[in-house]
């Protein structure tokens, strides 16, 4: 029996591959003109909260989740993740920030399989190693890594713990209840440090460029959430890979960040990969 995979479906999810990356552009803007990334970070969480709360349908029953020790450790997984992305933007080209953090997917695949005992397979294994590669092409491993790369690769840490922690809950708590918990701590945790580096002046400018972070992230999230409810996981995975291709497109447009030849070669090692991988893994599922 095969899945039927409406245009409708397809759209909503290459729009939300197209989103998020935008509201990195939006981050990466900001930053480029002085303004602390702790600052953006903080105002993603905090206007992607108050957009999304409506839409949450948060019931009453889920508040006291809202501060369940597993909901709190995966909001500071993805609140350490997103502040080191943005960080990482304010020196580093959006595409190779990107690639860095395909390095989650394969380590919570080896993660999940230890902790969850998730069955793993050869070739799947075999293809995350050769997009393992990949990354490491693009992001050049020394010595004398910048400090960017270094937040950038601090934040594929703090996603692979993300990305198990939804496998752990997704069974347990409502996609929308997720996503509006994840803002909710990052809202919270950051208060602080965000209120303290309030830019003196916020212009039209500046403003607009705080809600395309805040809101290019949070729509792009939960329209991915919608895509994940109407279609099965293995149509939806091929498409997160959809992102860096976007976040290229976005470098050169917006940045004038053209990757050099070996990063472009470990961009299509990754895409190459990821979409292998979506092709085994439908392949063992018909099974």
């Amino acid at each position: 029996m095969q899945n039927h995979v409406s245009l409708s479906s397809v759209g909503i999810l290459l729009l939300a591959m197209s989103l998020i990356p935008m509201g990195d552009v939006g981050g990466k803007l900001l930053t480029q003109q002085g303004i602390d990334s702790i600052f953006v970070a903080w105002s993603r969480f905090l206007f992607g909260f108050l957009l999304l709360l409506p839409l949450s349908r948060l019931r009453l029953n889920e508040l006291s989740s809202l501060f369940n020790w597993r909901i709190l450790l995966r909001g500071a997984f993805i609140t350490g993740s997103i502040y080191s992305i943005l960080t990482a933007l304010s020196t580093e080209p959006l595409a190779n920030v990107f690639a860095a953090l395909f390095i989650a997917p394969v380590i919570s695949y080896f993660l999940s399989a230890a902790l969850l005992k998730e069955h793993i397979t050869l070739p799947r294994t075999v293809l995350l190693l050769i997009g393992f590669c990949g990354v490491l092409i693009v992001v050049k491993p020394s010595l004398n890594m910048s400090v960017g790369i270094l937040f950038a690769l601090a934040a594929s840490c703090f996603y692979t713990g993300y990305l198990v922690c939804n496998k752990w809950l997704v069974a347990h708590y409502r996609p929308r209840f997720m996503l509006i918990s994840q803002l909710f701590f990052g809202s919270i945790a950051l208060l602080p440090f965000g209120v303290s580096h309030v830019p003196e002046t916020i212009d039209v400018d500046i403003s607009l460029l705080i809600l395309l972070s805040a809101v290019g992230s949070a729509v792009g999230n939960l329209l991915m959430i919608e895509g994940n409810r109407r279609l099965p996981a293995n149509i939806v995975s091929p498409f997160i890979y959809t992102q860096l291709l976007f976040a290229t497109f976005y470098g050169i447009a917006f940045f004038n960040d053209w990757p050099d030849s070996w990063s472009q070669l470990g961009l299509a090692i990754i895409i190459l990969s990821g979409f292998s991988s979506w092709f085994l893994a439908g392949r063992e599922t018909a099974k």
